[in-house]
């Protein structure tokens, strides 16, 4: 159990940590209007590290890696569901909006393409 529990939240980690890098280093605040292609930017960099983020909570359980994926991607939707109800009104939404409908699905998919490397071992 405590091994699933420290999988979901280093996948977490991996996704939250990439977007607050990203945020940083781009200087455009998630919560606010964005040119196209920093829209553009920050959902394909979402979407990539999503899918590890998957990926490694499936690596790291070292069972059912499909439920971690799926896990994180729980993880990730809450906080954007949060996030978007939190700003509603008062700010883009474009970014809670991307983690929702592309960036959660990418980290189920990151553990079934783990659960699939491991069926076929």
């Amino acid at each position: 159990m405590v091994r699933s529990i420290l999988a979901v939240v280093t996948g977490y980690l991996i996704f939250a940590l990439s977007s607050f890098v990203f945020f940083q280093v781009s200087g455009q605040a998630p919560h606010q209007a964005a040119s196209m292609r920093v829209m553009v930017g920050s959902i394909a960099f979402g979407m990539a590290f999503a899918l590890l983020a998957g990926y490694v909570a499936a690596w790291i359980a070292g069972r059912r890696p499909l439920v971690h994926g799926i896990a994180v991607a729980v993880l990730l939707a809450l906080g954007a569901a949060i996030s978007l109800l939190s700003t509603f009104g008062s700010g883009a939404v474009w970014s809670q909006t991307a983690a929702l409908v592309l960036m959660a699905p990418c980290a189920v998919l990151g553990g079934w393409l783990r659960m699939r490397q491991v069926a076929d071992a």
